[in-house]
């Protein structure tokens, strides 16, 4: 398995930690290289997957937890966003995470569809494990990385 580091963050599901959450996300994109444009996505997507599972997650329950995770690897950062606040078994979620099709039910994302579509407008990978609450996985590759040997030249190894 390529290495990677993992940090994860946990926030209570209220949409004053979506700041909190922001700013991790951008200086772990800045650490890694992403250009400015990037960041200001994955600040985006990361809003809206939190304020999704902020607004679904937790209606009667006040005290929920938010989990996030970032899998950093040397060519690409991955996102998690689970809303049911345990730690990621990075293992069972991968086995169970299946792409993000424009027409899955809204229902079943617990009604989150709109940020979804936005999400995958921004990322270059969207992912959907509902197992167990709902977790966003989300990909974005430094292209910088992705460049071949020569320049203009832009290899497909996503």
């Amino acid at each position: 398995m390529e290495p990677f580091d993992f940090v994860e963050v946990k926030v209570p599901a209220k949409a004053e930690y979506v700041g909190v959450v922001r700013l991790s996300i951008s200086g772990i994109a800045n650490r890694m290289g992403f250009s400015y444009e990037d960041i200001e996505d994955l600040k985006v997507a990361i809003s809206e997957a939190i304020t999704n599972a902020v607004k679904h997650a937790y209606k009667e329950d006040d005290d929920g937890e938010i989990t996030i995770g970032f899998g950093v690897y040397e060519n690409r950062l991955e996102i998690m966003v689970a809303d049911h606040g345990g730690s990621f078994d990075l293992a069972q979620v991968k086995e169970d995470i299946g792409p993000y099709k424009q027409d899955d039910s809204i229902e079943d994302l617990r009604e989150g569809g709109f940020g979804l579509f936005l999400i995958d407008a921004l990322m270059d990978k969207v992912e959907i494990n509902s197992k167990y609450g709902v977790i966003v996985l989300m990909t974005k590759y430094l292209h910088e990385n992705e460049v071949g040997l020569d320049d203009d030249q832009i290899s497909t190894t996503q």
